[in-house]
Formats: C-alpha cells, sequence, structure tokens
C-alpha cells in the first residue's frame, strides 16, 4: 500500500455518502479476520465473540486493539474472541446493519448521520482527545503558522475534505474567498514542490512524512484553531447500550488496558503496526514510530485524561464539538451523541483504571 493511500478521509466521506446508505443496509455476516481474532477457549461472563469495526487501515492508530487483543484482554473481559475488522469506515454501516458491535469513528462522522438520519448511535468514549487535522506548510514557503497567515494563501485541499475545511474558515470567520482553494489528492508532492502553499493533513500522518523527508514543516491544527471534536471515538447503537450494558463496559475496560500499555511502551505499539497487525500493509517503521509517539503524547492523553481516565469527554469537548458540527451545517445536540454514562459507570466500579500512567 502506498505510503500516501493510509490517509484518513473518513470525515467527509461520511458527509457525503454515510447519511445516504446506513440506514438501508440490512444485516450482514461481519468479516473475520484470524489474525486479529483473539481466543482463550473461556467465556467467562458469558459474552460471547465481538467484533470491532476499525476506521481506517491496521496501521499504528489502532495499537491499543493491538494490545488488547494480543494480552487477552478482550477474552479477560468475558468475550470468547474479539475480530478486529480493518476500514477504511465510518463504523456506521456496520453497527446500524449489525455485523459490528462496536466501532472507530469520529465525532464529524457520527454526528452527520444522526443529524440526517436519526441513526441510532453514541459516541461512548474517544481514543483521540482532539482531532489531528492540520493546514501543513513548509517554513521556507508558505510559513502557515496562524489563521491570519491563511489569507491570501493556495490551500490544497482534499474532495472529500472540503466540508470540514470550510467549517474550519467559517469557524475563525473566513471564506474561501479569502483562500484559492487548490484541488489535490493525498500526496503531498504539490506542497513539497511549491503547488500550495498549505495542505490539509493529518498531524500524524502527511505531517510526518514530510519532516521525515527532510522538510521544516509548519502546522496550523484544526482542534487548536476553534474546530475542536475528539476522533478516533467509540460507537455502539442505542440498543447495545441499553440492553448490553456489561457488555459495552467490557469492552471500554479491554480498551483501557490495551491503550494504557500502548502509552507505557510506544515502540511497541508501532511495532504491533508495522511487524504483526499490519505486517501486509509494509508500513514504514520509522513513520510508524513516529506517528505513534505523536498519537500517545498529543492526541490520547490530555489533562481531561489524567483527573477522569482514558476515553472520557469532559462536558467542554462536547460543547465545542456540537458548536463544531454547527460551522459543518450538521444539526445535533450533545444528548442525541454522546452517551458515556456507562464509561463513567465502569471508572466508579474500576477506580485503578483512571491511573494509566502508573
Amino acid at each position: 500500500m502506498s505510503r500516501f493511500t493510509a490517509r484518513r478521509t473518513r470525515v467527509a466521506v461520511s458527509i457525503a455518502a454515510v447519511a445516504l446508505s446506513a440506514l438501508a443496509l440490512s444485516a450482514c455476516a461481519g468479516s473475520s479476520d484470524p489474525a486479529s481474532s483473539s481466543s482463550s477457549g473461556g467465556d467467562a461472563a458469558g459474552l460471547g465473540d465481538t467484533t470491532i469495526q476499525l476506521s481506517w487501515i491496521k496501521n499504528e492508530e489502532f495499537c491499543g486493539e493491538f494490545f488488547a487483543d494480543s494480552k487477552g484482554y478482550f477474552t479477560d473481559a468475558g468475550f470468547s474472541s474479539a475480530t478486529l475488522v480493518p476500514g477504511p469506515s465510518t463504523s456506521a454501516t456496520e453497527l446500524i446493519a449489525g455485523s459490528a458491535d462496536f466501532g472507530l469513528s469520529d465525532a464529524v462522522a457520527i454526528g452527520s448521520v444522526v443529524a440526517s438520519e436519526g441513526a441510532p448511535l453514541k459516541i461512548i468514549g474517544t481514543t483521540y482527545q482532539k482531532n489531528p487535522f492540520t493546514i501543513l506548510s513548509l517554513k521556507d514557503g508558505g510559513n502557515i503558522a496562524t489563521v491570519a497567515d491563511l489569507k491570501g494563501k493556495k490551500i490544497g485541499v482534499q474532495d472529500p475534505n472540503t466540508s470540514l475545511f470550510n467549517a474550519f474558515l467559517a469557524a475563525n470567520g473566513l471564506t474561501t474567498s479569502d483562500v484559492t482553494v487548490v484541488p489535490v489528492q493525498y500526496d503531498p508532492a504539490p506542497l513539497t514542490n511549491g503547488e500550495v502553499d498549505g495542505f490539509v493533513s493529518y498531524l500524524t500522518n502527511e505531517a510526518i512524512i514530510v519532516a521525515n523527508e527532510g522538510y521544516e514543516t509548519v502546522n496550523l491544527p484544526f482542534a487548536d484553531n476553534n474546530l475542536a471534536f475528539p476522533a478516533e471515538t467509540f460507537v455502539a447503537t442505542d440498543d447495545m447500550i441499553k440492553n448490553n450494558p456489561e457488555k459495552v463496559k467490557a469492552f471500554l475496560k479491554a480498551e483501557i488496558q490495551g491503550w494504557t500499555d500502548a502509552i507505557a511502551d510506544p515502540a511497541e505499539c508501532a511495532r504491533l503496526a508495522y511487524e504483526d497487525y499490519g505486517k501486509d500493509l509494509n508500513l514504514d517503521p520509522k513513520n510508524s514510530e513516529a506517528g505513534a509517539a505523536a498519537q500517545l503524547s498529543d492526541l490520547v492523553v490530555s489533562d481531561e485524561t489524567a483527573e477522569n481516565g482514558l476515553f472520557t469527554i469532559s462536558d467542554d469537548l462536547k460543547d465545542a464539538t456540537i458548536k463544531s458540527l454547527s460551522e459543518a451545517g450538521i444539526d445535533v445536540t450533545a444528548d442525541q451523541l454522546f452517551d458515556t454514562s456507562l464509561l463513567e459507570e465502569l471508572y466508579s466500579e474500576n477506580p485503578d483504571l483512571v491511573k494509566y500512567a502508573g
């Protein structure tokens, strides 16, 4: 797989497509991947098998899931097996169809289908406390360090990310008349060869790739500039939350344990991706290691998680998310989008889980 095809398009794809198809799907069988299915021969809590739909390919982005699977945390929690199904996917279609029990997505993707179709989905926690989108530029090129620096610049925007970029502009009092939008794909060559001044990117992907090629880079993160929303969110159906709360808590417990291990060992986090779970993807170890380190230090942990535990979502972040979705034309309330009650209950019952840092 090309290093640049590992670029997420999930946010805007959901706006353009998920709402058109999610509720029309009929139930179908889940994918099976023996290499990512753990089994201990037991079913302690009678929870049976579980299927987890990932939002993207099996790269370092999901190393917490890899730890949870390889160390048997899913089976310890009571599942007879856990299957990790690679994306790309917003998880909405699979959850509604019943082919997955839990999914990884983001607030824009899920907010879109909830608002447009009334999809019975809720965000129950989040891996990333902030989204990784950024305007990437070169220090000796566009040098876009502030929102004001955007004015008059040529910005490379991938078609699926157009709505998100427009929301970013609106959130900062700008419109497309303040910039020149240049349609691009996901290879940042237009940035490095000077065709554009800035490039819509992921902090944990293109920004790392370009920097590792020797360029001095500058980032303008969306999350730090008025467009905050959580990403790599855990999503479940309303029915799962209401009728299988112990299954939801077991899933979250295993995930917390897996991500606690990932935070403690970023190098192993990356190795599980490029050498084991993603071994067929030809992942670059250097980029995987940098991506793992960046996500673990900058996206997964925060003051919120230090106080309340991994995956928790503060009221401030929920409010900021609803505002961001409104900027993107998605009308949804916090109560329609989030239900973190079972995560809170899990931490109340297992307070030691809060101490992920040791």
